[in-house]
């Protein structure tokens, strides 16, 4: 991903650290993609409401279970960085 977005309005110190920033690879599935089905395990979590308010919605969406789809950023975070040791 390259944009070469020039930063005028901003302060001098912040402008200056966004021009040296580094674009990080986007390693989060897509809703879409989290509503495969798995083996799974019951547990119990909190989450806060904003999360899972955003999770029910794509569910309802594609017709799928909001757990799964949550459980699918766990699983992609755990693949990410299991696979680097």
């Amino acid at each position: 991903m390259t944009n070469n977005i020039k930063y005028t309005d901003a302060p001098a110190e912040i402008a200056a650290a966004l021009e040296g920033a580094t674009a990080l690879e986007d390693f989060l599935p897509s809703p879409e993609q989290l509503v495969l089905k798995t083996e799974k395990e019951k547990i119990t979590i909190a989450v806060d409401k904003r999360s899972l308010e955003l999770f029910k919605k794509y569910a309802k969406k594609h017709d799928a279970k909001y757990q799964t789809m949550i459980n699918g950023v766990l699983s992609s975070y755990a693949d990410k960085f299991l696979s680097h040791k």
